[in-house]
């Protein structure tokens, strides 16, 4: 069983940058595809971004391409959301999720286990 641990999230102001971390126990992080969605307040979960286990990355967000990346440290088992040029409507709770697939999905039910979230609060 995989286990999910997100870790970074903060208050931050507008413009600013935070970079939130993904640390899996169980498996080897290369056999995952790992996603980050989101879920604003009274908004439904959405996916933001996703690293497959062969090196690529899926944007789902227009909102956020050019913004934010997505990288993997396989050393340290650790999937990584580098979130730049932060805005208000990037408020919500962030949440780190892994399929046992090579590739991404936009659909969260896809998606097998889940961290506990990571609140992020952008402030104007």
């Amino acid at each position: 069983q995989l286990h999910l641990v997100e870790s970074g999230g903060t208050s931050v102001q507008s413009g600013g940058s935070l970079r939130l971390s993904c640390k899996a126990f169980g498996y080897n992080l290369g056999y995952y595809a790992i996603g980050w969605f989101r879920q604003a307040p009274g908004k439904e979960r959405e996916g933001v971004i996703c690293s497959e286990s062969t090196g690529g990355s899926v944007t789902y967000l227009d909102s956020v391409k050019d913004r934010f990346t997505i990288s993997r440290d396989h050393a340290k088992m650790t999937v990584y959301l580098q979130m730049n040029s932060l805005k208000p409507e990037d408020t919500g709770v962030y949440y780190c999720t892994a399929r046992g697939r090579y590739f991404c999905s936009p659909n969260g039910d896809e998606y097998t286990y889940w961290g506990q979230g990571a609140q992020v609060t952008v402030s104007s």
